[in-house]
């Protein structure tokens, strides 16, 4: 009798341990709400010398264009495939710096309805206001396109905001990432640096008009958004 009572006393926090990992796998695999291709472009170099990072680091870096494009998904029972949207960020001091608070406006499709409107700005806010976006001041409808092709990107929003992006040829920032000075502001699978051919805002609630080009200041890769906003890792969320 002592026993069996001792294998059941040993037996009740073994099912409770194994319930408790089940949960926590479980927990680590939520599906994701949206997932798509992003690119953003950033007024500072990503990719640079020693030299020329420091230069630009307390100098500029200070706006930002982001864009995603939704492949597949539903944010609270509106479906949203297809669908565009473009984020201006900006803040007085480098967008790497932590400590300084951003704004931004947001473009939403034009061709998203008001319900999908207001899903697809939701989402943005639930899983990027905090560490990216910042206060969002402002938000207006646009056309948007949004074209990845081979290794080329190219977004408009009319002549609000243009973006223009090409990979690095053979992937040299994966072959020098101590020379990849910050992170993408969104985070993103597979992350590549790409060389920004042009960038351009026409000005509005957050900034003022500004263009750059000619310089490895972009990032592009994979998305993907979660209920609730959980930053989770994106490999692990894949499985």
């Amino acid at each position: 009798m002592r026993k069996i009572l001792l294998a059941g006393l040993l037996l009740v926090p073994c099912l409770g341990w194994a319930q408790a990992s089940k949960s926590k796998e479980a927990a680590t695999k939520v599906t994701p709400a949206l997932s798509g291709d992003y690119v953003e472009a950033r007024t500072a170099s990503v990719f640079a010398g020693a030299c020329h990072y420091n230069a630009e680091l307390v100098t500029t870096g200070r706006d930002a264009i982001l864009a995603w494009n939704i492949q597949r998904g539903e944010w609270k029972g509106e479906r949203l495939d297809g669908l565009r949207a473009i984020a201006i960020v900006a803040s007085e001091e480098n967008l790497a710096d932590k400590k300084a608070p951003h704004r931004s406006e947001l473009i939403i499709d034009s061709r998203a309805s008001d319900a999908q409107a207001r899903a697809l700005i939701d989402a943005l806010k639930e899983n990027y206001a905090f560490r990216s976006l910042g206060e969002v001041v402002n938000v207006r409808r646009a056309p948007i396109s949004f074209a990845h092709e081979g290794r080329t990107y190219l977004v408009s929003a009319g002549e609000i905001a243009k973006l223009s992006v090409e990979a690095m040829p053979n992937d040299e920032c994966c072959k020098m990432p101590n020379l990849v000075w910050y992170e993408p502001l969104v985070q993103v699978g597979d992350r590549k640096v790409g060389y920004t051919k042009n960038a351009q805002y026409a000005g509005g609630a957050v900034a003022d008009k500004w263009e750059r080009g000619d310089e490895n200041s972009a990032f592009y890769g994979k998305f993907v958004m979660f209920p609730g906003g959980f930053p989770l890792n994106l490999s692990a969320a894949a499985k």
